[in-house]
């Protein structure tokens, strides 16, 4: 049985509801926006779309509000969108289950957890590193910690998002040198409650991703272990709620609005300093800090694959054996790939 969540704006303190973009109404013009004629779709083609309003999640500010309005790629949609903000996943996911947004990123961790407590939702696609070798989270420690290897992370208090993928990474990190949750003290706190505790001494590490992993190390910190494979994934994704899946046109418009919102990062990823912008306007941080962590939100959007539903898997097999979970899950019941096999972003001819 499916438990509906509470609703959105009234459980979810760090969201916020963006202003409703319609198919004319960015700021965008047709002369200066690039991605106002990308993919088109007439009304005449889909008059039914146009009575839909779909609420995208944006997690953490990814630049994707920005880049809508900078490149004009819901200028001609024959359907409205907004966004919302989250500061991290579970909340999002969390959202897509109730039908308080229609489509949005995610880490590899929240659909976990997300599935444990039988949420309505399901995992539409896969936004994949452009640099694998590019680690998006990190474990780091203060500057002068005496913290040298995980295996120091013993009886160690290590701020973590719960239910996150900087969770996973945790989890993973410690089992990967013999540890377990109970060897240490997971401290469950959001990203700005747990930039406080790290700043201020009262953890001794912070399982965190970028760009609050890149700043702290600019201004100090030490990386202890790196996201990365095999204690990590580099990739995200797409989660869409059942309710709009489940709607014959509303799924082929949601396929729209995702291709839509490839391309626009496509374009960001061949314009690099629009994309520093944009992150450093939406995550409201230095210019200079939102380049340095740049490169670690390229990415390329793909169908999801067979190794991701392994992947996945293994990790709600971790989390189930380590206790963050009571309930297995079977991730390949909650993967309903949107997007044609074959497809991939990085492929989009977006020069403009």
């Amino acid at each position: 049985m499916r438990k509906r969540t509470t609703r959105l704006v009234g459980a979810v303190g760090s969201l916020a509801l963006a202003g409703t973009l319609v198919a004319c109404g960015s700021s965008s013009s047709d002369t200066d926006a690039p991605l106002s004629n990308a993919a088109d779709t007439s009304d005449a083609k889909h008059p039914e779309w146009s009575k839909y309003t779909f609420t995208i999640g944006d997690n953490g500010g990814d630049g994707s509000q920005e880049l809508a309005k900078l490149t004009g790629v819901f200028d001609k949609a024959p359907y409205k969108v907004r966004f919302a903000r989250f500061t991290y996943g579970p909340p999002l996911v969390q959202a897509a289950a109730s039908g308080d947004i229609d489509l949005g990123s995610v880490g590899d961790v929240p659909p976990i957890t997300g599935a444990a407590k039988e949420y309505g939702f399901k995992v539409v696609a896969v936004n994949r590193s452009l640099t694998p070798t590019q680690s998006n989270e990190n474990i780091i420690v203060p500057k002068g910690s005496p913290l040298k290897t995980l295996k120091d992370l013993k009886g160690k208090k290590i701020a973590v998002p719960q239910g996150s993928s900087a969770h996973g990474l945790a989890l993973n990190a410690l089992h990967s040198v013999g540890l377990t949750p109970k060897d240490v003290r997971l401290v469950f706190l959001d990203p700005a409650a747990g930039a406080t505790a790290f700043n201020t001494g009262k953890v001794d590490a912070w399982s965190i991703w970028n760009p609050q992993s890149a700043i702290a190390v600019k201004n100090g910190a030490r990386i202890l272990a790196k996201g990365l494979p095999p204690i990590d994934q580099t990739s995200s994704y797409y989660v869409a709620s059942e309710k709009s899946l489940d709607d014959k046109a509303k799924r082929a418009a949601l396929t729209d609005v995702l291709k839509r919102l490839a391309t626009e990062f496509a374009w960001a990823i061949k314009h690099e300093d629009k994309y520093a912008e944009a992150l450093s306007k939406e995550e409201g941080i230095p210019l200079d800090d939102a380049k340095a962590s740049l490169k670690a939100f390229e990415t390329r959007v793909t169908p999801v694959e067979t190794a991701d539903i392994a992947a996945e898997q293994k990790l709600a097999d971790a989390f189930l054996d380590a206790g963050q979970i009571t309930k297995k899950v079977d991730v390949t019941s909650i993967t309903d790939n949107l997007l044609p096999a074959g497809y991939d972003s990085s492929k989009l001819k977006v020069t403009s």
